[in-house]
């Protein structure tokens, strides 16, 4: 269960992450308000205060949520901006879960 709630936290962290790029990313390149940095800075401020729930907020637990944050992201691609994510961008994702999964459940001694 501990593992479960702790990749949940991730994909939440995730999304604050990117929803706090997105934004700004909307006012410079799409002709968004500048009031979506406010949001912005809300929702960086947020993916910050996740970071710090981790019980081991240490450089292992920050590489195994890469992992989760490259699927997050190619999923906000496809239902956010509508591109569908290749097979080779499946694979990439495959492939991170894999080192995440080395990294977060090695035996450490």
């Amino acid at each position: 269960m501990f593992e479960l709630k702790t990749v949940a936290l991730f994909v939440v962290t995730a999304i604050a992450e990117i929803v706090g790029c997105y934004l700004p990313y909307l006012w410079l390149r799409q002709s968004g308000s500048i009031w979506l940095l406010l949001p912005a800075a809300v929702s960086l401020a947020l993916f910050a205060w996740l970071l710090s729930l981790h019980p081991e907020a240490s450089g292992r637990v920050y590489a195994a949520y890469g992992g989760i944050y490259v699927a997050v992201a190619l999923g906000w691609l496809w239902l956010v901006d509508g591109i569908k994510p290749t097979n080779w961008d499946v694979a990439g994702v495959a492939f991170t879960f894999i080192g995440m999964g080395i990294i977060m459940f090695a035996p450490r001694a």
